[in-house]
């Protein structure tokens, strides 16, 4: 069989997350860390709950801002949302 042109081979390395996939998997390690549900950090963050199941899930964007209000409430830096996750 054939590789069809610009597609990726099994072999081939799994490119590193993007910055909405880092964001995502960062505030659900630290959401959860932190024993808070979706829920909870929504209400103490000043956003929806289906807000925040969105960003976990890669579904929306989030503002600097946002960003920010949810480092604090899970004890972190903002700057370690944009990390390649642990």
């Amino acid at each position: 069989m054939r590789r069809l042109e610009g597609m990726p081979s099994k072999s081939s390395p799994r490119p590193a997350p993007n910055a909405r996939e880092r964001v995502a998997a960062n505030i659900h390690r630290l959401r959860k860390a932190n024993g808070l549900t979706q829920e909870q950090l929504a209400e103490l963050a000043e956003f929806h709950r289906t807000y925040i199941s969105q960003l976990e899930r890669c579904v929306t964007n989030i503002s600097i801002d946002g960003l920010e209000r949810i480092a604090q409430v899970l004890g972190a830096d903002i700057v370690e949302l944009l990390q390649p996750p642990k």
